[in-house]
């Protein structure tokens, strides 16, 4: 039997070793991250860390340092209005990272993968054509 040898991850999928990925990856890696995202993205103008802290059966400091994350994997904007600060989830930055993300998967996919009826990758350039 003879055995290939795989590329390393930095040969194919260097866009998803960033450190901008891997901070998003780190922030989205804790399910009380995901909740105050998820409470975020219902929130049209932003909240407190009080606010906040009923979504999560944790203290409200560590609130506070779960938001700080978000914000320095760049997922949600602080607003300092006086003394109190607004978290808002900045859609936008989200949505482009994931963009990032999955063309960097397209692009280190083996053809063969990108192209198999049912994957996501046969459907990628319909997607994009409806202008999704």
């Amino acid at each position: 039997m003879t055995q290939t040898c795989n590329p390393g991850p930095e040969a194919c999928c260097a866009e998803l070793l960033t450190a901008a990925s891997l901070r998003m990856f780190r922030a989205l890696s804790d399910p009380n991250r995901v909740s105050l995202l998820a409470r975020l993205a219902g929130c049209r103008e932003g909240a407190t860390v009080t606010e906040l802290s009923s979504c999560c059966p944790i203290d409200l400091s560590v609130v506070s340092r779960h938001l700080a994350a978000l914000r320095d994997a760049g997922l949600v904007r602080a607003e300092r209005h006086g003394r109190q600060v607004t978290y808002l989830l900045d859609a936008a930055a989200v949505a482009a990272r994931l963009r990032q993300l999955a063309d960097a998967l397209e692009t280190g996919a083996p053809e063969r993968a990108r192209n198999r009826p049912g994957t996501a990758g046969a459907h990628a350039e319909e997607y994009r054509d409806e202008g999704r």
